[in-house]
């Protein structure tokens, strides 16, 4: 077997906005490849906030929200927010 077909769909996550300072030292324009099985560097709080959607996402299902294979989340630190545009990899 594959190591896709093992893994499923990736994602990528671009950082697309900061308010404060963010104590994982992203970036605004850094990117990282994500699935259910590596977090591809995104700080380890962000990652397991969204991990519930990757999930449903790398699998087969979907969110209402869910357009066009994109998604945008917010950090859960509100004072430092980052936030995170998340896209299924083609």
């Amino acid at each position: 077997m594959k190591e896709e077909e093992k893994i499923g769909v990736k994602f990528i996550g671009t950082i697309t906005g900061l308010k404060g300072t963010c104590h994982a030292s992203h970036k605004v324009g850094q990117k990282f490849e994500l699935n259910c099985y590596d977090s591809g560097g995104l700080c380890g709080f962000f990652y397991h906030d969204i991990f519930p959607y990757l999930s449903v996402m790398q699998f087969g299902g979907k969110y209402p929200w869910w357009k066009r294979d994109t998604m945008e989340v917010e950090c859960p630190d509100h004072y430092n927010a980052v936030s995170l545009k998340v896209e299924r990899k083609k």
